[in-house]
């Protein structure tokens, strides 16, 4: 049985399991203790002392990573402990660039939010040397700004702890320390991911994207013919950033606003995604049936496949030939609708609005293109489109709901759900349980590979044969599940790899929560049930009965994985090196 310990906070008792810190065991009083450089699991090592609290001792303590012991009394209100914390913001804000109006983070910084809340109106008792630095731009995905960081650690705990890649750390000592990469990098020019959950984790504006909104306004403006598709796990966030409660779907808003935005047509990466099914599906079938290599493991997450080409190059045989979803798209919008439209595929430029800074990388990778005419010309994030539509004026919470533009536009509850972990299994299990047996499943739900745990496992009775799946979401578990294999522990037909933990719907591009509420709300939930919600009102739910996607391979494909698919929808992958010298 567990043991509790009773604890007074500011005068509330409470009772705590052993173990828990004074941190948790306010929260359970309902107080408030503030935060900065703490995020549950991933960086708990008390680098800011804003939590301090008054516990009778000699010294004040930092609630984050003190137990509590039995019987203990936290003062979290003295007027010592209010002076103290206000004295550990003024040094932080000393060093920092505090140009807030310009910073992409102003009015969403938990420093800026701490220095309201605390009364500090600027860093400017404590000012002196500032130590100087170099905004790092190697990155197509990802801008570093030092001269932001607060020094908290949280990017780090992010790459090193959940992504297991920790290409970012702590150098130097003292008042020079800086968070960088080894020998003086630039991110570009590290086996970074391109993630973006450093990006999430930081509390200021020291990690952001890089801004795609200005090449975007300015397509927009050219006259030529842009075209924009939003991938499924935008429309499970997007409404946060204009004050919606998180999880909560608009799909329809949003497809009203990018066409307010002047964009030509608005198809949806939706359909790319009951489109990836039926090549990626079709790829299994045949290396099921023909000996190909297995396990086969999905390539819809750039930030994975990068991971992959650094770190498990091994794999890459493994991996599944088929484009992202948005690439897909991308092709087609080039090449079909071009042809359909009577347009010249060169006067059109393709913009994908998705959850993450990996995609910014994917869209320039040279094999991502044909005919010469990249596939995806810009990409921008969840955050990038909001940005977008507040410059426009347009008043998201109060659209009508549009649908999306026809020909591309259609999509079926199994393409909804490719935005959290488990959902690109499910919905090829979906259609393949199908095309093999001929029957349909007894139920369209898998529960088995749904739910936010790192790495599920599954036995699916596929006609005679016992197919073994896995998903798992964050490279760092995809490194687990690769090393088992590798071990000979673990038998697998296929694997689903999420970069990002909890899938897309947690990626790097998506509204940047406060640790406030990241620590004490699973996020992840709240925005997936958004997708299966739609996925469960959907009249259309596995991606082989999509019209759309019946239509385009009766008029232009051919078949999944003939030669025209592969020409267009198809794609290989190289080992890369650990750092470019």
């Amino acid at each position: 049985m567990e043991q509790m310990i009773n604890v007074t906070i500011d005068g509330v008792q409470v009772e705590v399991p052993a173990g828990s810190t004074v941190l948790e065991a306010a929260r359970k009083a309902n107080v408030n203790i503030p935060t900065l450089c703490y995020l549950k699991d991933i960086n708990e090592t008390a680098n800011c002392r804003l939590c301090v609290v008054d516990c009778g001792g000699r010294r004040m303590q930092a609630a984050c990573v003190l137990p509590v012991t039995p019987n203990m009394v936290v003062k979290t209100n003295t007027p010592a402990v209010r002076e103290a914390r206000k004295t550990n913001l003024e040094l932080i804000l000393s060093n920092h660039d505090r140009k807030c109006l310009t910073c992409a983070r102003s009015q969403n910084c938990e420093l800026q939010k701490l220095c309201l809340d605390m009364g500090v109106e600027s860093g400017e008792r404590f000012d002196g040397a500032k130590t100087p630095h170099t905004i790092d731009l190697s990155s197509p995905s990802i801008i570093r700004d030092n001269d932001k960081c607060i020094v908290c650690r949280r990017c780090v705990g992010a790459c090193a702890k959940v992504q297991k890649i920790g290409v970012i750390g702590a150098v130097k000592r003292g008042f020079r320390t800086s968070i960088e990469s080894p020998w003086d990098k630039g991110l570009g020019e590290m086996a970074c991911i391109n993630c973006g959950q450093c990006i999430t984790a930081c509390p200021v504006g020291a990690l952001t994207e890089r801004d795609e909104t200005k090449p975007v306004w300015d397509a927009l403006a050219s006259g030529k013919h842009v075209v924009v598709q939003p991938a499924p796990a935008v429309r499970a966030a997007l409404g946060e950033e204009f004050g919606m409660p998180i999880g909560t779907g608009v799909t329809g808003k949003m497809a009203a606003a990018l066409r307010r935005l002047g964009f030509a047509k608005v198809f949806d990466t939706d359909f790319g995604a009951d489109l990836t099914i039926m090549e990626e599906g079709t790829e299994l079938i045949d290396r099921l049936q023909n000996g190909g290599v297995l396990p086969m493991i999905t390539s819809c997450s750039p930030g994975w496949i990068k991971f992959c080409e650094h770190y498990y190059p091994e794999f890459i045989p493994n991996l599944s030939t088929c484009k992202s979803p948005h690439q897909m798209t991308g092709a087609l919008i080039k090449s079909y609708y071009a042809e359909k439209a009577g347009i010249d595929p060169k006067d059109i430029v393709t913009v994908s609005v998705m959850p993450c800074t990996a995609k910014k990388f994917e869209a320039k990778r040279p094999e991502m293109s044909h005919n010469g005419l990249m596939d995806v010309d810009h990409v921008i994030t969840t955050r990038e489109l909001a940005k977008m539509i507040k410059a426009a004026g347009i008043d998201f919470a109060n659209l009508p709901d549009e649908d999306f533009d026809k020909l591309m536009g259609e999509s079926t509850g199994a393409a909804v759900i490719f935005g959290v972990t488990g959902g690109v299994m499910e919905a090829a299990l979906r259609t393949a349980y199908e095309l093999i047996t001929g029957t349909e499943l007894a139920s369209l739900d898998l529960h088995d590979v749904r739910g936010m745990e790192g790495i599920k496992e599954a036995t699916v009775k596929v006609g005679d044969l016992d197919v073994n799946v896995a998903v798992c979401s964050s490279t760092g578990k995809a490194a687990e599940l690769l090393d088992a294999i590798k071990a000979g522990e673990k038998n697998y037909h296929f694997i689903e790899v999420m970069g990002c933990p909890g899938g897309c719907v947690n990626g790097g591009g998506q509204p940047i929560v406060s640790s406030t509420v990241r620590n004490w709300t699973d996020i992840r939930v709240a925005r997936a049930k958004a997708l299966y919600d739609e996925d469960a009102a959907k009249t259309l739910r596995k991606s082989h009965e999509n019209p759309e996607i019946k239509a385009i391979y009766e008029e232009y494909l051919g078949k999944p994985n003939g030669h025209k698919s592969h020409e267009l929808l198809h794609t290989s992958y190289e080992k890369r090196d650990l750092y470019i010298d």
